[in-house]
C-alpha cells in the first residue's frame, strides 16, 4: 500500500497511541505531546490515513540526540518503515551535528547493531502490579521546591551529559508524589520524578550522588505511588534491582544505551549518577 512520509503534529497523537499499544508500551498523550514539544517526529501514513510507523528525535544541549518511538504497526512490519525512519532521524541528527544515541530493547538491538550503533551500558525494567509489602517511609526524603532546582539541574547535567530542564519540569508537574529530594551534608544528595503513563505510572529519572541516597529515593517514591509502577534500573547498581525483587517487583525486559557511530567513546554524562533513567523513550 503506498505511504506518505511526514512530520508528526498533534492531528497525529490519535495514531501515535495507537503504536504505543500496539507495541505494548507506556506512552500516552502527555509522552507524545513533550517528546514532539522537545524534540521532532515522523510518520509514515497510509493511503487509507493509517499512520504505520513512527520516530521521534529528541536533541539535548546541542551535544547529543535520542532516536525513540521507533514504532511499526504489526501488521505493516518487514516493509522496511522502521529503516527508512530511522534513516530520516539518523541522517537529521548528522545534519545538526549531533551524535545519535538511543535505549534499545532486545528485539530492536540487532538492527541498531547493524546501523552502526555501539552498546555502552545497561538497564532492566522491573513492574509492580499490586501495593508493596514492607517499604518503610523514609524521613529524610522530601517533596522538591523551587529552591531545589538549580542544584537538580547542576547534578543532572553531570549525570545526563547536557541540559534537559524542561523534560525535568514537565516531569515533576506529572506525578507531583514521586518528585523527591535528599540531602546530605547540606546539599542535594539526589532526585527522583515520575509520570503517568498508559498502563502504569513510571518511576525516574533517579539521578544520586551514591547508591544510599538512590536507595533512600526509591523507597520514598515506590511508598508514595500507587500501583501499577514500572522502574528501570541500571545494571551497575545490582542491589537496587536485587531491592526491586524482594519488594514484589517483576522482571520485565532488558535495554541496551547505545551510541552511533565508529569509536569507543562512552555515553554522555556519568554513568554512576543514573540509577534509573527517565525512560528508554526520553533518555
Amino acid at each position: 500500500m503506498e505511504s506518505t512520509e511526514h512530520p508528526l503534529k498533534d492531528q497525529h497523537l490519535a495514531g501515535c497511541l495507537a503504536l504505543s499499544r500496539s507495541a505494548n508500551w507506556n506512552q500516552n498523550e502527555a509522552d507524545w505531546r513533550v517528546m514532539l514539544a522537545i524534540g521532532r517526529g515522523w510518520g509514515l501514513t497510509l493511503a487509507d490515513g493509517t499512520l504505520a510507523a513512527s520516530t521521534v528525535i529528541l536533541p539535548y544541549g546541542g551535544k547529543f540526540a535520542w532516536i525513540s518511538m521507533v514504532l511499526v504497526l504489526p501488521e505493516h512490519r518487514r516493509k522496511g518503515y522502521a529503516s527508512l525512519l530511522l534513516q530520516k532521524a539518523l541522517q537529521e541528527n548528522a545534519r545538526l551535528g549531533l551524535i545519535s544515541i538511543l535505549d534499545a530493547t532486545p528485539a530492536g538491538h540487532e538492527v541498531y547493531v547493524q546501523e552502526g550503533f555501539q552498546d555502552r551500558w545497561g538497564f532492566k525494567r522491573f513492574s509492580l502490579s499490586s501495593f508493596a509489602k514492607d517499604i518503610p517511609l523514609e524521613k529524610e526524603v522530601r517533596p522538591i521546591v523551587k529552591t531545589d532546582w538549580p542544584a537538580i539541574l547542576e547534578l543532572d547535567l553531570r549525570a545526563f551529559g547536557a541540559s534537559r530542564e524542561r523534560l525535568l519540569r514537565n516531569l515533576a508537574s506529572r506525578l507531583p508524589e514521586a518528585a523527591l529530594a535528599v540531602e546530605s551534608d547540606g546539599r542535594l544528595a539526589g532526585f527522583v520524578l515520575g509520570r503517568e503513563g498508559r498502563e502504569a505510572r513510571q518511576i525516574g529519572p533517579l539521578v544520586a550522588r551514591d547508591e544510599s541516597a538512590a536507595n533512600r529515593l526509591l523507597n520514598a517514591a515506590v511508598a508514595g505511588v500507587r500501583p501499577p509502577v514500572y522502574i528501570d534500573i541500571v545494571d551497575h547498581a545490582p542491589a537496587l534491582q536485587a531491592w526491586a525483587l524482594a519488594r514484589g517487583f517483576a522482571f520485565q525486559r532488558p535495554f541496551t544505551r547505545m551510541v552511533h557511530g565508529a569509536g569507543t567513546a562512552p555515553a554522555p554524562g556519568e554513568e554512576t549518577l543514573v540509577f534509573c533513567p527517565a525512560g528508554p523513550e526520553l533518555g
